[in-house]
């Protein structure tokens, strides 16, 4: 049976072009994304290969491991590293697994079980359905999952539109439409009633109950009232105890050491931080 959405990751120890890893190990407490491809020296996937490397920054920007996987030997990776450097102007700078055995493409689901040979007998055509990308969580939770046909190259830009609306939700209780990209309004998630939104949101507009849009949330970065300890900075080498309360503004002056922030009339949200190394 193949994966879905929010399974556990399977975890595997594969060779790669940076030397053996072991998956949950690798990812610890990032996010990750693993892309397949069915074959080394394939065009489509030397312009992928290419495109992620001159993305580095952007995913090291949103604290995002990437390991790409490939069914061929890593000696052959090293080799077609030099061709993408020189035909797309980037050498991948992660590492590449190489799946000689089928081993990693079968346990994600990539090719089926009963899938016979290794890299040397087979070729990229005995391989077309290893063209998945796959999102995943510090939990280790998959995410994301989209398969792209061989004919196709992916769109890493609309990649990176799907982790920052992955990340936001993870940090706070929205959901992102159609279209979103990062700075645009937000959709309150359906969880959160009218009472609760207004503490933690402020105002909103909704044409109807269940499609209250507002401003994407102003919270520090590291807080979100629901999110699990992992979220709270720690795979930043930080962790954060957070918690809220709301109390009358009256009580809390400039020279607070809280951190506070109007939400209604009268009255503030109040959240106290705290950061120590771990």
């Amino acid at each position: 049976m193949g994966l879905s959405i929010n399974d556990t990751a399977p975890d595997f120890q594969a060779d790669t072009t940076e030397g053996r890893v072991s998956f949950h190990e690798w990812i610890a407490d990032s996010w990750a994304v693993l892309f397949s491809h069915p074959k080394d020296f394939t065009p489509v996937c030397t312009t992928e290969l290419g495109q992620v490397a001159k993305l580095a920054p952007e995913f090291e920007r949103r604290g995002v491991k990437v390991i790409g996987l490939s069914v061929d030997a890593t000696d052959s990776h090293h080799r077609w590293a030099d061709d993408i450097e020189e035909t797309q102007g980037a050498r991948p700078g992660y590492p590449i697994i190489g799946d000689t055995d089928l081993n990693v493409s079968k346990l994600y689901g990539m090719l089926p079980a009963s899938a016979s040979g290794d890299a040397g007998s087979r070729c990229a055509l005995d391989n077309l359905t290893v063209r998945n990308v796959f999102v995943i969580s510090p939990d280790k939770k998959i995410k994301l999952i989209i398969a792209y046909p061989n004919v196709t190259g992916r769109n890493f830009e609309e990649l990176l539109r799907v982790i920052d609306s992955l990340q936001l939700a993870a940090r706070h209780r929205v959901v992102t439409p159609a279209g979103w990209n990062q700075g645009d309004d937000v959709m309150i998630h359906n969880s959160v009633s009218n009472d609760q939104a207004r503490v933690i949101f402020g105002e909103w507009t909704a044409a109807k109950p269940y499609t209250r849009i507002g401003p994407p949330p102003r919270c520090p970065r590291w807080w979100s009232p629901l999110a699990p300890m992992w979220l709270h900075g720690r795979h930043r080498g930080w962790r954060t105890a957070a918690t809220s309360s709301t109390r009358p503004a009256a009580r809390y002056g400039p020279s607070s050491r809280l951190r506070a922030r109007a939400r209604s009339p009268g009255r503030v949200t109040v959240l106290s931080s705290r950061r120590y190394r771990v």
